[in-house]
């Protein structure tokens, strides 16, 4: 019997990570897995291990020299939790090097960045004319070291160069749609989107749909399961030819299918308001400063839901991904979404 593939994984409990690894443990080659992640919560650890099969190690992102070996011991690394974190990152790049170094393995790591690395100033006043494209190498090394998840991008991708790992740096954009997988349906993995729920519980607060600006930035967005299949048929691709996947400053790989403006958000989330009764008018109003330090932790994080941030993910489909959800989809599920809120309100 041939030696299982040892895998490690972090974000498990997540929205993203969650809904890859549900999609590695239904892969017709799980029985060839051999997948250990890394949670802070006994009782969800539980649940992986006798339901899933899941080998599970308790413990923090703050705890480097347990991930240096947790990954030293991996060949497949997916970090699909917090794209910022630059000690994390360190710790998981040393794991690997000291695997490359012990072993001869060119480990493999696929890293969760996210199009947000993309946005500008807009504050919700213009739509750029800007659209990058993952296919365009130059354009993506010309994107400032100062932009979100670069730090971490950049160090991932140096770590390629020097030759002691294959780097693969998916960015997902708008992530919306609830996830139904398995682990969602057994009270381990967060099953709710970020960025959309914030404007909607924004809204619900302030009783009226609001939005930053006039509402007129970009961004693509793309459905939670199509995320995951990005992931996936990444993973696929590598293991079937590893040295026919871009890898590197080619290896960036943009998750969207179709981009939509801020104020449509807004507006659908406006129309299930007065439909719910909590608003008299659908129209969006801007929030304004105090409301944006108070709905998004501060001032300044909650201009980020005015940016535009416009890509094209043609790296992610020239090797075979095909996303389905479309932006009518997005817009349509909204108003779910709204319901939601407000019961749990």
């Amino acid at each position: 019997m041939s030696a299982k593939t040892p895998i490690f994984l972090t974000g498990a409990t997540g929205y993203i990570g969650g809904a890859v690894l549900a999609r590695l443990l239904e892969h017709p080659s799980a029985d060839t897995f051999d997948i250990t992640v890394l949670l802070r919560s006994a009782s969800k650890a539980k649940i992986l291990q006798s339901q899933f099969s899941v080998k599970t190690v308790i413990g923090t992102h703050q705890d480097y020299d347990k991930i240096e070996t947790l990954v030293e011991n991996a060949h497949i690394v997916f970090h699909l939790a917090d794209s910022d974190d630059v000690p994390l990152i360190t710790a998981i790049l040393s794991g690997m090097r000291k695997r490359h170094a012990r072993l001869g393995d060119l480990p493999i790591l696929i890293q969760t960045s996210g199009t947000g690395t993309l946005t500008d100033d807009a504050r919700g006043l213009y739509a750029t004319e800007t659209i990058y494209d993952d296919l365009n190498v130059e354009q993506i090394k010309s994107i400032p070291s100062e932009a979100p998840h670069r730090s971490v991008d950049l160090l991932i991708v140096e770590a390629d160069t020097q030759g002691y790992i294959r780097a693969y740096i998916v960015l997902p954009s708008t992530i919306y749609g609830p996830a139904t997988h398995s682990l969602v349906r057994a009270g381990v993995s967060n099953g709710i989107s970020i960025q959309i729920p914030f404007v909607i519980r924004a809204s619900i607060a302030r009783k009226q749909a609001g939005m930053v600006g006039e509402g007129k930035a970009l961004w693509p967005d793309v459905h939670i399961d199509d995320t995951a299949d990005l992931y996936i048929t990444l993973f696929d691709a590598i293991v079937r030819d590893p040295s026919g996947v871009g890898h590197g400053w080619n290896g960036f790989y943009f998750g969207e299918n179709g981009e939509h403006s801020w104020y449509q958000i807004s507006k659908a989330i406006g129309e299930t308001l007065v439909r719910l009764g909590i608003s008299t008018d659908p129209e969006p109003t801007p929030f304004t400063s105090e409301e944006l330090d108070k709905y998004f932790g501060s001032e300044q994080s909650g201009l980020g839901w005015g940016t535009n941030s416009r890509a094209r993910g043609n790296r992610a489909r020239s090797i075979g991904w095909t996303p389905k959800h479309t932006v009518e989809d997005m817009l349509t599920s909204i108003p779910q979404e709204v319901e939601t809120l407000v019961k749990q309100k």
